[in-house]
């Protein structure tokens, strides 16, 4: 047994960057897919995408994402694909933010009065320029604080990526604290590490929805 040496911290830090790249990835490649749930699920014409948006959401919001990592990493190869551990939790972080993010922003979609989606049919307005120009700004802005508060969420749960090999911050720690058996020593420099990493966040997000609600009691 002997403290983490130099090197040894190095290494461990050296795990941030993938924690952050994994938390990037997610929320990008996840926005992305979100956005277009966000569209579905909000759809008035077509139903059927409505269903299925919203089986997918409950597919991903209702299971453990453990549970998906493992399904992801452990049954697509089953199946054949034999995939990195790196592009398993990739798919599977995208797929587990589109579903959390597309719920958001359906929710702040949902959030604007309809009497501004009714106005903007009645002048002619097209369904892609009613959400681009009137529909979606107002949505965005309501939907900040809460999208910080996943991304923290998200963080977080990128911890959970060690269980099939990807050697992010919390995998590094292990790594470091078999080697020098100091668990106690080495985890807490983990979670001060993921500290660092979300309480910007959490401060962010609170002044956010504390600027919003300050916002909407001015309007009143």
């Amino acid at each position: 047994m002997h403290n983490p040496t130099f090197p040894e911290w190095v290494f461990l830090l050296g795990g941030v960057r993938w924690t952050i790249a994994l938390s990037i990835i997610g929320v990008v490649m996840g926005g992305v897919v979100g956005f277009a749930i966000s569209l579905a699920r909000t759809s008035e014409r077509f139903k059927f995408l409505r269903t299925v948006t919203a089986t997918y959401i409950g597919i991903f919001q209702g299971t453990p994402l453990l549970l998906q990592l493992f399904v992801t990493y452990y049954g697509l190869a089953l199946i054949g694909f034999n995939i990195t551990a790196w592009v398993s939790v990739a798919v599977c972080f995208t797929l587990y933010a589109s579903a959390f993010l597309g719920e958001i922003w359906r929710g702040s979609i949902d959030a604007i009065p309809k009497g501004q989606t009714e106005a903007a049919t009645a002048l002619g307005v097209s369904y892609w320029v009613r959400m681009r120009k009137i529909i979606l700004p107002q949505a965005l802005r309501i939907s900040l604080p809460a999208t910080v508060g996943f991304l923290v969420q998200l963080i977080k749960g990128t911890s959970l990526a060690a269980i099939v090999g990807f050697t992010e911050l919390t995998r590094s720690g292990t790594i470091v604290a078999n080697q020098t058996f100091t668990p106690l020593l080495v985890y807490g420099g983990v979670g001060v590490v993921y500290f660092c990493l979300c309480w910007p966040l959490s401060i962010y997000g609170s002044r956010l929805e504390a600027r919003l609600a300050a916002s909407d009691s001015s309007n009143r």
